[in-house]
């Protein structure tokens, strides 16, 4: 973990010494410079005390760098595609993926599929039926729909016109 340095990089872009952090928490500059240079491991009293005065939550330095905010550029999207519909990747995540669904009228995604994890769908624009197991509804634009993706479920486009379909897929451990 590279507590230190995140604590260093955030005081420096607040524009924030050393010294005055020292003065305004208690603690001494050797220590703020050991922690910073990643020579001690402050207590947790000791780093909330430290994300309090530079107004940042503490979970914020506990994470790990692949754990922080991931940007995924328009121009660096992934699209793919299935039975004619296509795929806009919008996340990078493995865990939590989100996906922008271009169905033509009549496609879907083929055969009931399951696997691990939970998906979330919200119909953008046009008619789509949903199955899960012997669960079945006609959404429309507007309308959401989630379920536990372990049961076997299937998308189509009902409509005559494109559906489109914002996706959210979570999937702990998921590598995909």
């Amino acid at each position: 973990m590279e507590i230190g340095s995140k604590i260093r990089d955030i005081r420096k872009r607040k524009k924030i010494t050393i010294a005055q952090m020292s003065e305004q928490i208690g603690l001494s500059k050797g220590f703020i410079s050991n922690i910073e240079n990643d020579n001690t491991s402050p207590s947790l009293n000791t780093l909330q005390t430290i994300a309090n005065y530079l107004d940042v939550p503490l979970p914020y330095l506990l994470l790990e760098k692949e754990q922080h905010m991931k940007v995924v550029r328009k121009s660096d999207r992934v699209y793919t595609t299935l039975n004619d519909i296509k795929i806009e990747h919008l996340t990078s995540q493995s865990g939590l993926r989100m996906m922008h669904v271009n169905l033509p009228s009549g496609a879907s995604t083929g055969k009931a599929i399951a696997h691990a994890g939970e998906e979330s769908h919200l119909v953008l624009k046009g008619t789509v039926l949903a199955e899960q197991g012997e669960d079945s509804v006609i959404a429309k634009e507007g309308d959401s729909f989630s379920w536990n993706a372990c049961v076997p479920h299937f998308v189509k486009n009902v409509g005559e016109d494109e559906a489109i379909l914002l996706i959210a897929v979570y999937h702990e451990n998921s590598n995909s």
